[in-house]
């Protein structure tokens, strides 16, 4: 009996380890939390990205916008193009909708993918190229 309530209660302890949020971005352990493709540990507060799976709820962390198209290609994530994604702002920090940002080539980022997100085009310096998120994903690929 003893050891079916210890069973239970590690049970316990490990499921709920496992980060899972409804409906916004969860909270990043920066320099703790690992990226889910190349377990670099998430210290760029300017380019992390982060989804939820629609059925697991599990969240899923990535240190370069780069590591998470990759990782929907390799991993052959079936729900990639309905998924919410949120990315941070390059500016600013804040978490923002990846779709509908705007973003930056040519940035320093953790994997030198080189995409840094904004939430707006004016944050972003004349001259740079300006792409959107399908364009991200297409010259990543």
């Amino acid at each position: 009996m003893f050891k079916l309530f210890l069973l239970s209660l590690f049970a316990l302890l490990f499921l709920g380890c496992e980060e899972k949020v409804a409906g916004g971005p969860a909270k990043i352990h920066w320099d703790r939390d690992m990226c889910d493709r190349c377990v670099m540990v998430l210290s760029d507060r300017k380019n992390t990205v982060q989804l939820q799976n629609p059925t697991t709820k599990k969240v899923h962390k990535f240190d370069d916008i780069g590591c998470m198209v990759l990782w929907f290609e390799e991993e052959k994530i079936d729900f990639k193009d309905s998924v919410k994604i949120w990315i941070t702002d390059a500016i600013t920090g804040e978490w923002i909708d990846a779709r509908s940002a705007f973003y930056s080539s040519e940035n320093v980022t953790p994997m030198a993918f080189g995409y840094s997100a904004h939430a707006s085009k004016q944050s972003i310096k004349e001259g740079v190229e300006i792409l959107t998120y399908d364009e991200v994903v297409k010259k990543i690929k």
